[in-house]
């Protein structure tokens, strides 16, 4: 027996996991053999089906691994055990997959999709998304950042040419402050159910660990949270995910088998959610104490922002800035950073260094 596979012998590896999908999953799941593509043609993996090379592409992006350092509604420095941008993907990703597997969607799409949603957030959370749709002319969504990074920023320039479900998928997730998980109109959801899994489980896992971190931080107390969502979601973090996870897969499961599916929740359940996130906005997200700090970042990167647009070719890639100007090179530079590159870099610019020696 040799101790490498022939060509012919690896490429039926992939050929077989692909049957595996025909044959295991929901005739609605997406199946890696039968994708769109890619922007850019190029060889199938040996052994991997398209949407896992995706998902370990993302994996390995120098984006994803940014994220540890990237605030998800707490400053990280504050705390060990507050959600960082990262651990917010993981948690998404977690369930997202659980669903994905009790309706046999393509669990690996799903978590592809998980994993990349949030690439394009900015440093300093929801407050540093919101200055930058002050200072980008056209304004700034993070979504269409997460689509710039697979498609141009990552691998020097060359992206990481993704699958266009996966793509589908990032573009679909958000909701923004008003937009419902489910029941979008067609134009508007992922035209994927892997794309709409990842978008309801994204709301399921932040609205949750936001509260458990709000409570964490004093900001919250557990009596202050609206009863009547409690009531119907249930006490604990746990409670209220498992019951979100059961009602998508079963009202998602109940639906007519004669027409195609959508991702749906009922509307008791919908309507608690939704409840819920509009507390948070107005306890937490929107609270003087809870963004205090980040009234100081807002300063942060107004000074950043106008301080690289003055010396552009200090800072930015070249490339960049001659084929897209320079406030789209500004804007993938700031953007990319974490927390504590944007405060070292603010301190280096602005914040005079003693000279000399103490006491000398």
């Amino acid at each position: 027996m040799t101790s490498t596979l022939s060509l012919s012998a690896t490429d039926s590896i992939r050929s077989d996991l692909e049957a595996r999908e025909r044959d295991a999953l929901s005739v609605w799941a997406a199946k890696s053999a039968d994708s769109r593509g890619r922007l850019r043609p190029e060889a199938d993996d040996p052994i991997r089906p398209a949407f896992q090379r995706d998902r370990d592409r993302i994996v390995h992006a120098k984006a994803f691994r940014r994220l540890k350092h990237k605030t998800q509604v707490f400053l990280a420095p504050t705390g060990d055990h507050y959600r960082t941008r990262l651990t917010h993907t993981l948690e998404v990703a977690q369930i997202a997959r659980t669903i994905a597997k009790v309706l046999r969607l393509n669990e690996e799409l799903t978590e592809a999709i998980a994993l990349a949603h949030d690439l394009g957030h900015t440093p300093f959370g929801h407050a540093g998304e919101r200055v930058f749709r002050e200072l980008v002319p056209g304004g700034f969504n993070h979504y269409e950042q997460s689509l710039r990074i697979v498609d141009v920023l990552e691998r020097d320039g060359l992206g990481l040419n993704l699958t266009w479900e996966v793509r589908d998928g990032i573009a679909k997730h958000s909701k923004g402050k008003g937009g419902a998980p489910v029941g979008a109109e067609p134009g508007k959801r992922a035209a994927t159910l892997e794309g709409q899994v990842a978008r309801v489980a994204d709301i399921i896992a932040y609205v949750n660990h936001d509260i458990d971190d709000a409570i964490r931080a004093g900001i919250l107390a557990p009596g202050e949270l609206p009863p009547e969502p409690i009531e119907t979601l249930g006490r604990t973090s746990s409670e209220r995910i498992g019951r979100l996870v059961a009602d998508v897969v079963e009202r998602t499961a109940a639906g007519s088998e004669d027409e195609a599916p959508e991702i749906r929740m009922s509307a008791p359940v919908l309507e608690a959610l939704l409840a819920l996130r509009t507390f948070l906005y107005q306890a937490v997200y929107e609270n003087d104490a809870a963004t205090m700090e980040f009234r100081k970042a807002r300063g942060l990167l107004r000074g950043l922002w106008e301080k690289v647009r003055q010396e552009p070719q200090r800072y930015v890639d070249r490339r960049t800035l001659e084929r897209d100007g320079v406030d789209v090179a500004v804007l993938d530079f700031l953007a990319g950073m974490t927390d504590r590159y944007a405060i070292r870099l603010f301190e280096e610019l602005f914040i005079p260094r003693a000279w000399g020696r103490v006491g000398s």
